[in-house]
C-alpha cells in the first residue's frame, strides 16, 4: 500500500514541480508517433485472504504469503526468440496524443506463487471430500501442505490493460533524451491459475478472473528519437472474484491484493507522418 501512496505522490509531485520550474524544458516525441516496448520485470504482493467454494467446501485461508517466480538469468530463455515469454515479461504499445500525453495497450506478464508449507489461518468448512481435511474450522491453524493446496498464477497473473501516460523531457543533449514518465492504468486479469485443491486433479487453464487498477512512474533515455531503454516502478490493486480453481464450474476462489513491480525496458519509437518541409 505505501509503494502505491508513493507512485501516487511523485505523479502529482512531479507535475508540479514542472510547472513552476524556470528551467526551459525541451518538447518530448511528436503528436503522430507510437512506441512500443519489451521488458521483464520483478514482482511482490501483500498477503492476501483467498477464499475458496465448491459443493462440498466453503472456507478462507487468511494472510497468505505469495511471491513471484524469476527464470534464471542466462540467454536462455531471456534471449531466446521461442522461450522469450516464459520470463516475467511486459509488453506494451502506445501512441502519442499530443507531445506529452499517449495512451497505450500493455499486457503485464507476472507470477504470482503462494508459498508452500507455510501456516495460516483458516475459518469455514470442508465436508465429504476424498481428502483427510473433512472438519469445521474456527480460526484454526493450518498448513499448505501438497495434498491440501498447491496455488499458484505462474502462466502467469496476466494484467491486461489500457494506460494514459504523461511524459516530461529532463534533459535534452540533442540525439540523446531523457524523460519522466508517469501514468495510470486499468485492466482485467487473465491468469492461468495452476491449482491443486483437496486432492482434486490439477487445473491449469487461462480465463477472466477479475480486475486491477495500477500507476507507474519511470524514467526513459532515448536515443535519437527511435530506441530508448525505460526503468519504471509500478503499483496497483487487483480483485479476483472468479479465479477457476477446478474443471468443475462449482468450484471458485476469490482473493484481492496489492502487487508492486520494478520493470526494465527496450523499445522503439515509430514516426507515423513525413515531417513538414
Amino acid at each position: 500500500m505505501r509503494a502505491i501512496l508513493l507512485i501516487i505522490f511523485l505523479l502529482f509531485s512531479s507535475n508540479i514541480c514542472f510547472s513552476q520550474s524556470s528551467i526551459p524544458v525541451t518538447k518530448n516525441f511528436s503528436k503522430g508517433r507510437m512506441y512500443f516496448y519489451w521488458g521483464y520485470n520483478r514482482g511482490w504482493f501483500t498477503k492476501s485472504d483467498i477464499h475458496f467454494k465448491g459443493n462440498n467446501y466453503d472456507f478462507t485461508l487468511e494472510d497468505v504469503v505469495a511471491k513471484d517466480r524469476q527464470s534464471k538469468l542466462a540467454a536462455d530463455p531471456y534471449l531466446r526468440l521461442n522461450k522469450i515469454t516464459i520470463p516475467q515479461y511486459n509488453l506494451r504499445i502506445g501512441y502519442y496524443l499530443t507531445e506529452n500525453w499517449d495512451i497505450s495497450f500493455g499486457i503485464d506478464h507476472m507470477k504470482y506463487v503462494v508459498k508452500q508449507n507455510q501456516t495460516v489461518k483458516i475459518n469455514g468448512y470442508i465436508h465429504n471430500t476424498a481428502s483427510n481435511y473433512n472438519a469445521d474450522y474456527i480460526d484454526n491453524d493450518i498448513k499448505l501442505t501438497d495434498d491440501f493446496l498447491k496455488f499458484e498464477h505462474t502462466d502467469g497473473l496476466n494484467y491486461v490493460n489500457l494506460e494514459v501516460r504523461h511524459s516530461n523531457t529532463l534533459f535534452d543533449f540533442n540525439k540523446i533524451k531523457i524523460s519522466l514518465n508517469k501514468g495510470v492504468g486499468v485492466g482485467f486479469l487473465y491468469p492461468r491459475t495452476n491449482t491443486t485443491l483437496l486432492g482434486q486433479q490439477r487445473h491449469d487453464d487461462f480465463h477472466v478472473a477479475g480486475y486491477g487498477f495500477s500507476a507507474a512512474v519511470g524514467a526513459r533515455v532515448a536515443f535519437f528519437n527511435k530506441f530508448f531503454v525505460q526503468s519504471e516502478y509500478k503499483g496497483g490493486y487487483i480483485n479476483m472474484p472468479n479465479i477457476e480453481t477446478t474443471y468443475s464450474a462449482a468450484d471458485k476462489g476469490q482473493q484481492m491484493f496489492f502487487f508492486s513491480q520494478l520493470n526494465i525496458v527496450v523499445g522503439g519509437i515509430i514516426n507515423l507522418h513525413k515531417k513538414n518541409k
